[in-house]
């Protein structure tokens, strides 16, 4: 009687598990130089900060401004009481000091026109502005009443009129101001009660006995600016309009004002945007004593910045490289367990370290060149690479083919991603379940319980 054969016992380590469980720890691993490739974008982002910050200091930086304020100082006295202990008489001392009010325009209207450019230095750019502005309005005559201040106090022939303001450096020319057709010259000076971080522009003493009127006072004046990334302005008159103009495509609307959308316009060529703003939708008055009170919360501008510049798109392509090459190991171990083809973890290895330097050509070539072209080259690259590379490890076209094709599908659909912003998160959820659909697809008929022979 025959003895059946016995069939020899299957190794662990040649089994489907044993080979899953390598390439898993392979694609953990490759996450180390991927994060590498990670801290190499946030240093070149970091370096490009460090230039724009450099450009933008020499060019001009952010424009923040309010303006014009009428400044009057009154005299206010204090008496004192104290008792002379020799002579128990009560003596009486008045002191005078100096306070100063705070008035702003009944109306204001401003009118600025902003030229953007986008300087460079070696690899990186930044975005530049000279903007032209012309305000103009009119005063009413200051009413101290509520504080019950008698007008012999008030020290009408020593007013100002003062702007606050940042980027004094950048300002080009002289700024004067026609007020009650009388003009007067804006100097800078040091103001000690400021409580932000502005810069204040003054006039010499005005005599408000010849200056006001009856009715209402007119002003206009011009100033001229050289920044970078932003304008902000407060709403400061009871009635503020504001146009602005620019040659700017990618307005970023910022503060506790947004224009008006029935009159703004943005296009290829620039936008347009009007603002109105009442004195009601403000929490501050329009007169104020003693100090002026930190405005910065109620300013509202634009942002002259690029949109997504090409660091942010390298760093967003980076963090999806766990994903791609995740799915670029599944790939080949479908087809080694569909086709029987051995696959050393080796060559495993090869082909992750391939997907690893697409991030690296990514950033190089974007330095030189647009995101989208160097995507494209740094994509085919890769893509070419792995092709050529399958072909002799598989020993046939068929599969090459295919791996080429599914590897411009994903790198076509992660590009679509990065793109995207409100979007981004339901394309890739609708994209990752297609993926994982085909992958249980295809994979329904393997044995996982068989090995590879």
């Amino acid at each position: 009687m025959e003895t059946p054969e016995k069939q020899p016992a299957t190794s662990f380590f040649q089994s489907n598990t044993a080979k899953m469980i390598m390439v898993g720890l392979l694609t953990l691993f490759l996450l180390i130089p991927l994060e590498f490739v990670k801290n190499l974008i946030a240093e070149r982002s970091q370096r490009q900060e460090e230039v724009i910050t450099e450009i933008n200091d020499k060019w001009g930086e952010s424009v923040f401004l309010y303006g014009p304020i009428l400044k009057v100082p009154y005299t206010v006295y204090e008496e004192t009481v104290s008792i002379n202990e020799k002579t128990k008489e009560t003596v009486k001392q008045r002191t005078a000091y100096t306070n100063f009010a705070y008035f702003f325009p009944e109306e204001l209207k401003a009118k600025s026109n902003v030229t953007t450019k986008v300087l460079n230095r070696n690899n990186y750019e930044s975005v530049v502005f000279s903007s032209k502005m012309a305000f103009e309005g009119n005063y009413i005559h200051p009413d101290f009443s509520s504080k019950e201040i008698a007008n012999e106090n008030i020290q009408w022939n020593k007013a100002t009129i003062i702007i606050k303001t940042t980027n004094l450096k950048s300002i080009k020319d002289e700024v004067k101001i026609n007020f009650g057709k009388a003009n007067f010259t804006f100097e800078p000076v040091y103001d000690s009660t400021s409580k932000d971080s502005t810069e204040a522009l003054e006039t010499s003493y005005i005599d408000l006995n010849k200056i006001l009127t009856e009715g209402k006072t007119a002003f206009r004046f011009e100033i001229t600016y050289n920044g970078s990334q932003q304008i902000k302005m407060v709403p400061i008159g009871k009635t503020t309009q504001i146009h602005m103009e620019s040659n700017w495509a990618s307005p970023s609307f910022t503060g506790n004002f947004l224009p008006d959308d029935k009159t703004k316009q943005i296009s290829a060529t620039g936008f347009v945007a009007n603002w109105k703003i009442l004195h009601i939708n403000r929490a501050f008055s329009q007169q104020t004593f003693d100090n002026l009170p930190d405005l910065r919360q109620y300013a509202f501008g634009v942002d002259f910045v690029i949109p997504v510049n090409q660091y942010q798109q390298n760093e967003r392509a980076s963090k999806y490289g766990f994903l791609v090459i995740g799915l670029t190991f599944l790939i080949f171990f479908l087809i080694q367990s569909i086709s029987k083809i051995k696959i050393h973890i080796f060559q495993y290895s090869m082909i992750g370290l391939a997907l690893i330097m697409f991030y690296t050509l990514l950033i190089s070539i974007t330095e030189h060149s647009s995101f989208m072209k160097a995507y494209i080259i740094a994509g085919i690259a890769v893509i070419a690479l792995i092709t050529l590379y399958s072909v002799a490890i598989l020993k046939n076209r068929k599969f090459p083919l295919f791996i080429a094709a599914s590897l411009s599908s994903l790198y076509t659909f992660l590009y679509v991603i990065i793109q995207l912003e409100n979007y981004a998160l339901l394309v890739g959820s609708i994209g990752l379940f297609a993926i994982l659909a085909a992958v249980m697809y295809f994979s329904r008929t393997i044995d996982w319980n068989s090995s590879n022979s």
